[in-house]
C-alpha cells in the first residue's frame, strides 16, 4: 500500500492553534485512495525544521509528500507552486531566531518548483467545494523553509518522491482574534486535504489551466 505523509506545522506568533496540525492529525491513519495516511508535527524553528522534515520521510518512507502551512489573512487553500532560497523571517520563529537574507541551502538553486499537480489540485478542490488557488509565493518563513528543503532533498537524494506545498487560512475561532481576517471551517480544509491526497496520488501530469497572476 502506498503511504503518503502529511505535515502540518506547530503553533506559533502567540497563537494556540495551527490549523496545519488540526488538519494534518486528523488525517493520520485514514485510508485515502488507496493510500496509508500518516501524519507528522513540524516545529516553528527555521533552524531544525528540515532536518526533522528529513527524518519523518526517512522513518515513514512515504511515495508522496504534502506539508501543509498557516497563511492567516488568505482566505481560501493556496496551493504553492514555487519555493525560494531564501530565508527573510518577519518575526523571530519559537526559538526566538530571526535569520535575515540567510539561504534555505548554502549554494541551492535559486528556486524549486512543486512536483506535485497544482492546478488539478485546484481545480478538484473547487469542483469539490473547496474554495483554492495556486499561490505564487510561499512567504520567506519557516512555510518557504520546509518547501524548499523539501524540493531540494527530492532532487537531490529521492528523484522518485513526489511532494509540495499548500498554505491554508485560519480555522474560525483563531479568527475571532483577528477581525476581519477570513478564515475556513475545520471540517471544509479535511474535506479538501482527503482531495489533495487522491488529486495528488492519481495525477501524474498536470491539468494545463490558467491559475497565474498579473501581479
Amino acid at each position: 500500500m502506498p503511504t503518503v505523509l502529511i505535515t502540518g506545522i506547530e503553533p506559533f506568533d502567540g497563537e494556540s492553534l495551527n490549523p496545519s496540525w488540526e488538519a494534518a492529525r486528523h488525517m493520520d491513519g485514514l485510508e485515502i485512495g488507496g493510500a496509508r495516511v500518516v501524519a507528522r508535527q513540524l516545529p516553528c524553528v527555521i533552524g531544525k525544521v528540515v532536518d526533522v522534515l528529513r527524518q519523518a520521510i526517512d522513518e515513514v518512507r512515504p511515495d508522496l509528500v504534502i506539508c501543509l502551512g498557516q497563511a492567516g489573512g488568505r482566505s481560501d487553500v493556496t496551493v504553492e507552486r514555487v519555493a525560494i532560497n531564501v530565508v527573510d523571517a518577519r518575526i523571530p520563529d519559537n526559538e526566538g531566531h530571526q535569520p535575515i537574507d540567510e539561504p534555505v541551502v548554502q549554494g541551492g538553486p535559486a528556486a524549486y518548483f512543486s512536483s506535485l499537480p497544482i492546478k488539478a489540485i485546484v481545480r478538484d478542490l473547487r469542483a469539490g467545494g473547496v474554495p483554492a488557488s495556486v499561490s505564487l509565493t510561499a512567504g520567506t518563513y519557516n512555510c518557504n523553509t520546509i518547501f524548499y528543503g523539501l524540493a531540494h532533498f527530492i532532487a537531490t537524494e529521492r528523484p522518485a518522491l513526489r511532494g509540495g506545498f499548500v498554505h491554508v487560512p485560519y480555522l474560525p475561532e483563531m479568527a475571532t482574534r483577528h477581525p476581519g481576517a477570513p478564515s475556513l471551517a475545520l471540517e471544509v480544509l479535511l474535506h479538501g486535504v482527503k482531495i489533495m491526497v487522491a488529486t495528488s496520488l492519481t495525477v501524474t501530469q498536470d491539468v494545463k489551466l490558467s491559475g497565474g497572476a498579473l501581479h
